[in-house]
């Protein structure tokens, strides 16, 4: 089964985004496909290169990446929730003249097409939070 995963809640504030995590973990182990997973409304807070939360916590962006990384996911921050919470990549902080570039690695940038696109191809849609 094809899925596509949207998370709508900050990480800090929400267990959605680790349960959605554990989900696609047990998914993939199970021989399924994760299409895409969709980061919208604070859930763009999972794709901050900058979080740094305590040692004793959960550290969510590092287990995002690892898991994009190990399993060649397609994570993508919605570009205008990204935009009014702060978090800006590489092209859009030199197009507004910032140097910034907030996104952690293995995560990108596009926007609601890329969530249509998501319900449309796979067989099942999955929101948390």
């Amino acid at each position: 089964m094809k899925f596509a995963i949207q998370i709508n809640a900050s990480p800090y504030q929400s267990n959605a985004g680790y349960s959605a995590y554990q989900f696609i973990k047990a998914a993939l182990s199970q021989g399924h496909e994760i299409f895409r997973v969709f980061f919208y409304y604070d859930g763009v807070y999972h794709a901050f290169k900058y979080a740094t939360p305590p040692d004793d916590e959960l550290q969510f962006t590092a287990q995002w990446s690892a898991l994009a990384r190990l399993h060649q996911l397609d994570l993508v921050v919605c570009i205008s929730a990204a935009q009014r919470r702060g978090l800006l990549h590489g092209d859009e902080g030199k197009r507004q003249g910032k140097q910034d570039n907030d996104l952690a690695e293995g995560f990108r940038i596009s926007g609601l097409g890329q969530w249509v696109e998501a319900t449309l191809e796979a067989d099942r849609f999955i929101v948390f939070g």
